[in-house]
């Protein structure tokens, strides 16, 4: 099994974190911020990554420590579930529809993290999670876990469908470049014989 656990505690955040790729969708999130609780949920469900996520976050202050360690925390998580990355699928791309909204998420596991984001929302908060703080969880995850991410709203109007769409795209992207391809014997898949760097 495939699996990583992260426990990282500052003086802003206690976190603890555990991945199983191999997984079935299973999650158990609390993070203090429901519609964050929510996104991660989408992401285990969708992924078929199993996701244990406890934070104790200083919400006291903002929500975005919370957010920002969160997303390290899980993507260190996944990085050490992938270990050297041999066999893996390493791209995913996904067009992922929800209503009247359509995103488009393409991401490498290449150990060379950088996020292009093409998206946005016309309010400040959905529930009570600030909007400004999705897209700093997609580049703290592209950042700790190594990988090129490109995200894109195509068009939608409904600010939750638009970020529960760029989740689920992203889930089904990790899920299609995280899988075992049988016929890669377990080989790195890249020319240089490593990722990264």
């Amino acid at each position: 099994m495939r699996t990583g656990k992260i426990e990282r505690n500052t003086s802003e955040t206690a976190i603890r974190v555990e991945v199983n790729l191999d997984g079935s969708g299973r999650y158990d999130v609390a993070t203090g911020i429901g519609f964050l609780d929510h996104m991660v949920e989408q992401f285990s469900r969708h992924s078929l990554i199993d996701v244990t996520m406890h934070v104790n976050g200083d919400l006291h202050v903002d929500q975005h420590h919370t957010t920002e360690d969160s997303a390290i925390a899980l993507g260190q998580a996944l990085a050490q579930a992938l270990g050297d990355m041999g066999g893996i699928g390493r791209y995913g791309q996904v067009y992922s529809p929800m209503d009247e909204t359509l995103a488009r998420v393409a991401l490498d596991i290449s150990g060379r993290p950088y996020l292009v984001w093409r998206a946005g929302f016309s309010q400040e908060k959905l529930g009570e999670w600030d909007t400004e703080l999705i897209e700093h969880w997609f580049h703290s995850v592209s950042q700790a876990c190594g990988i090129t991410l490109h995200i894109e709203l195509i068009y939608g109007t409904n600010n939750h469908h638009i970020c529960e769409a760029i989740y689920k795209g992203f889930a089904r992207a990790m899920r299609a470049a995280v899988e075992l391809d049988p016929r890669k014997n377990g080989a790195i898949p890249s020319t240089k014989g490593q990722l990264g760097g």
